[in-house]
């Protein structure tokens, strides 16, 4: 297994049909995770597609996550935690002075992801709506307000995503306070 430390992030190439396993070590560690198309990076993982074709909020196991031309991109073949968002943004500058503005400023996911992914020519504006694995955002069923919780990942918990193409990931140990109880740990991962 390969490390992410806490509140920092990594990019890799992921061959179709390999595997990505992401792992919560320590337990309640949310983890970011981005996909483009290796061969055309404009070809990017896409919530709302995912939305349109599993028919679900609430992903896990069997669920395949598309792209925003509608192929499929991963299939979640593993999934010990049952529970992810694909609803909100990588935290960035912005969220850490909105949401914590007595808190230091943090560059949050978002920077983390940019910087990871620049050598492979992505942009920070073609950054999308992040898969976040062991998130815990309960939506309630008749406000429709979202709420951001500790995750309920324990330690060892691991998700397991197949490549359905040649792709470039993006992947972090996320730096939010809110999103991951008010500590942070490392994510390890693991290509097979």
């Amino acid at each position: 297994m390969n490390r992410i430390e806490p509140r920092s992030g990594v990019a890799l190439k992921l061959a179709k049909g390999q595997k990505l396993t992401v792992c919560d070590p320590m337990g309640q560690q949310v983890s970011d995770l981005v996909a483009y198309n290796a061969d055309d990076v404009r070809e990017v993982i896409s919530n709302g597609r995912t939305f349109d074709y599993e028919e679900t909020i609430q992903l896990g196991w069997g669920n395949r996550l598309w792209s925003n031309r509608s192929n499929p991109m991963l299939t979640i073949v593993t999934d010990t935690a049952q529970r992810h968002d694909f609803l909100l943004t990588p935290c960035c500058e912005e969220t850490f002075r909105h949401f914590y503005p007595d808190k230091p400023v943090h560059r949050g996911c978002f920077g983390n992801l940019a910087e990871a992914l620049e050598p492979y020519g992505i942009e920070p504006e073609s950054i999308p709506t992040a898969f976040n694995i062991f998130m815990n955002v309960p939506v309630d069923g008749k406000s429709g307000l979202l709420a951001v919780k500790p995750p309920t990942s324990k330690p060892g918990d691991k998700l397991e995503l197949r490549a359905e193409m040649d792709l470039v990931i993006g992947l972090t140990a996320c730096s939010a306070y809110d999103s991951n109880g008010g500590s942070f740990k490392p994510i390890d991962y693991e290509v097979s």
